[in-house]
């Protein structure tokens, strides 16, 4: 996607491991988890564009015999960020990630992949990893963005009512699991979850952007409308998803668009469960905005905040509050992605730098229209 043509993939750098090396030392590393016969064998090692901008996936085949008898199969591994890649995020936990998606597994019937095995040793691949059972199915593509072609934008308005249903549905199962800080402690910390979140969100910044000049005035100013604008309460706590939307959920290929596998967990937090209601609102309206910016149709009956919020109601029987406050909270964590990912591909001579920052932002009219309260959401 470039600023002339929204159908063109963004090649982003995040990895140049090389493949065959990779696929070498899986192998050797495999032997080591394993009762096999002989040495496992892995194949069909390729690691696909769409498999996200802040980590590493590879997917790969692997064939063993254990007295004699088949074993193996396809598996995904999500390996931490190399320091060279000029990574998204100052911290990727891996062991965190496995520990939610093992949580989650086993506290609800949410269909997160079989896991498989977590190295913490980065001397074997280069940086930690995990590896899960591969599964079959579609994705909501980003790069380039489902608002302009694919099974998405082809579904019916019945089919896509039903994507944002199954996806809402998804996160109430995740917001349903009881006592999150007992099982997750990792997660829990002094003081409110939502603050901890907002100084953490603030930290991120001064990584990403701030400590090295590079400011952004508009992400500057939401933070202060964000401080100005405190929500005066909130329920009880739950575990997030983080980057709860379709473009992490892998879709079973039937009308009914049933759920193969929930995938991303690294900005799973706990915290009030606005924070994963507002953000599939918040994505797709970047997607849509896009859309209506290059005088296409984009798919404007797809995650209605309407619709987000009355299915969400339905299926907790919890009233969503504050959704203007977590909507603006969710574009500004956006805000950092996007600068963030900006700065990289000039870093990589991907893109070129502007003269204002606030174009880093490239939902820049989106924020700007919310904090002047202008923004249509319906």
């Amino acid at each position: 996607m470039s600023a002339d043509d929204p159908n063109q993939r963004w090649e982003l750098t995040v990895s140049d491991r090389d493949e065959d090396q990779l696929a070498a030392q899986l192998a050797g590393w495999l032997a080591t988890k394993v009762v096999a016969d002989e040495a496992p064998r892995v194949t069909s090692l390729t690691k696909p564009q769409a498999g996200g901008m802040s980590s590493t996936t590879l997917l790969f085949d692997a064939e063993w015999t254990e007295n004699g008898q088949p074993a193996g199969g396809s598996y995904v591994a999500r390996l931490a960020p190399e320091d060279s890649s000029f990574p998204v995020f100052e911290k990727y936990d891996l062991e965190t990630q496995y520990a939610i998606m093992a949580g989650v597994a086993e506290a609800t019937d949410a269909p997160v992949p079989e896991l498989c095995w977590i190295e913490t040793d980065p001397k074997v691949l280069g940086s930690t990893f995990f590896v899960m059972r591969r599964v079959n199915g579609r994705v909501c593509e980003d790069n380039p963005p489902y608002v302009f072609f694919g099974w998405v934008f082809d579904a019916t308005p019945e089919q896509r009512l039903e994507i944002t249903r199954k996806t809402v549905e998804v996160i109430a199962k995740v917001h349903g699991i009881e006592n999150p800080a007992q099982r997750f402690p990792m997660l829990d910390g002094e003081g409110s979850a939502l603050r901890r979140h907002f100084e953490a969100q603030k930290q991120w910044y001064d990584w990403a952007l701030a400590r090295d000049g590079f400011r952004i005035p508009l992400l500057e100013r939401t933070f202060e409308w964000l401080e100005q604008n405190w929500p005066q309460g909130s329920g009880p706590d739950v575990l997030n998803w983080g980057d709860a939307r379709p473009g992490n959920i892998m879709f079973q290929e039937n009308e009914d668009c049933d759920l193969a596998a929930v995938l991303d967990w690294e900005m799973a937090a706990l915290g009030p469960r606005e924070l994963d209601v507002a953000w599939p609102i918040l994505i797709h309206r970047f997607f849509q905005d896009i859309a209506t910016r290059f005088d296409q149709p984009g798919l404007p009956d797809f995650l209605r905040r309407s619709d987000v919020e009355k299915l969400y109601e339905e299926a907790t029987g919890h009233a969503v509050r504050d959704l203007d406050w977590y909507l603006m909270y969710a574009a500004l964590r956006h805000g950092i992605v996007m600068g963030r990912i900006k700065r990289r591909m000039i870093h990589f001579g991907e893109d070129t730098d502007t003269d204002d920052r606030d174009d880093y932002v490239m939902h820049r009219p989106l924020l700007e229209a919310m904090l002047d309260g202008t923004y249509a959401w319906d």
